[in-house]
Order: structure tokens, then sequence, then C-alpha cells
């Protein structure tokens, strides 16, 4: 069975999204403040987070911070503000998804149910590597090795260069990348691929002598290429 955590301060708002999801079959924990949600992530296996942001004792982004630092924990944050930079925020910092308040509870389990999809679908291609000149992207490990270097990348960088690397020379437009890597009903700011892309390119030229193979397409988006 799925295990879920909802951490939020508010008991209401716990109490309405646990009916939800255990209506759909799902097995819910709750969590009251960031400390909490932090000694959860660490005694036990839950296979997907839904974080408020503005929590007493650590804030939600102080734990999201945290446990990216450790796992690929699916996470989607819930934040009482409609402010762009609060949602840029967490998601820079490795959320996959948010859901401002007040929210649909039918739209918070339909956001879960497409990560979740997104997920067991990386999980079961998880056996496709990846070989370039100096570059190895291992879906399975979720590694990639440059001129004999791991990349220390996020998962959200990690996945723009899996999904570039697998269709090399084709052009994506920021969209198409939000869609397949935050998901096909994200409506978040193309920005954030900017954001990314950049971080993950910054990572890839401190290699010394690495060959350069996320371009930018002005006016477009981005692609990978392969020279020589």
């Amino acid at each position: 069975m799925i295990k879920i955590l909802i951490a939020d301060d508010e008991e209401k708002i716990r109490h309405l999204v646990r009916i939800y999801l255990e209506k759909e079959g799902f097995q819910v924990g709750e969590a009251v403040d960031g400390k909490s949600v932090l000694a959860e992530f660490s005694s036990n296996n839950w296979d997907l987070l839904v974080l408020d942001l503005m929590m007493p004792e650590t804030d939600g982004w102080q734990v999201c911070r945290e446990i990216r630092s450790k796992s690929d924990l699916p996470i989607i944050i819930l934040t009482a503000r409609g402010d762009e930079i609060d949602r840029v925020l967490g998601l820079e910092l490795g959320a996959d998804d948010y859901v401002v308040k007040p929210f649909s509870p039918r739209e918070l389990v339909a956001r879960i149910k497409a990560l979740l999809r997104r997920v067991c679908k990386q999980v079961s291609d998880g056996n496709t590597v990846l070989h370039f000149p100096g570059l190895t992207i291992d879906a399975g490990s979720r590694k990639a090795v440059l001129m004999g270097q791991t990349l220390a990348l996020t998962p959200k960088e990690f996945e723009l260069l899996y999904i570039m690397g697998q269709s090399v020379g084709r052009v994506f437009t920021r969209e198409q990348l939000l869609q397949k890597v935050w998901g096909y009903n994200y409506y978040g700011d193309s920005r954030t691929v900017d954001t990314h892309i950049n971080r993950l390119r910054e990572k890839m030229l401190k290699i010394p002598e690495a060959p350069k193979y996320v371009h930018t397409v002005w006016g477009v988006g981005y692609k990978f290429e392969v020279k020589g």
C-alpha cells in the first residue's frame, strides 16, 4: 500500500486530505510541524510527502532542502500564498509540484496520482543507460558521470539531462520540459526550467575538458547536442 505523509499545522486540512486519500486506498500519516516531518522521514518509508511551507519549528523550505539532500522522495508543496516567489523557491529546492491554498481536495488527489504515475514510469524505465563521449547517464542509479566524475545533480537536474539526452539534437521548449519533468498538468513558470538548466550546466562546466552537451536555442528552449 502506498504511504503518503501529510504535513500541515492546520488540523482541518490534514483531516480533510486524509479522508480523500484514504477513500482512494492510500495509507496516510500526519505531521504537525517541520521537526515531525523530518523525524517521520528518518524513521519510516514514505512514498510521497504533501508539505505545507508555512509550518512552525522548521519551515517547509528547510524541510524540503534537508530531504532533497538525502532522497528523491516525491514532494508536493502547499502554500497559502499565491506569490510566485514561494512557488519558484519551493520548486528550486527540489519539490515536484505545488498546490495553492485554498485548494480542491480532488485536485490535490489528482496531482498526487499524476506524480506517482511519473515516478512509477521512471522506475520501470530505470534500466536505461545513455552513453556519450565522456558522459554516461544511468537512469537506474540516477547518476551521471562526466569525465570520470559523478555529477552532484538534484532529481530535477538529472531528469532534465536524461530526457534531453534521450533525444539528441531535438529542441525542447521550456513548456515541453515543464510538462515532461514536472508533469503534464503542471502550471509552473518557465523560468524554473531556466534556473535548473543553468545549474546543471554550471556543474558540468566545472569538470575540466568536459564537452558541452546542453545548449540554448535562443528564443525557443534547449537541446542536447553531441559535437565531434
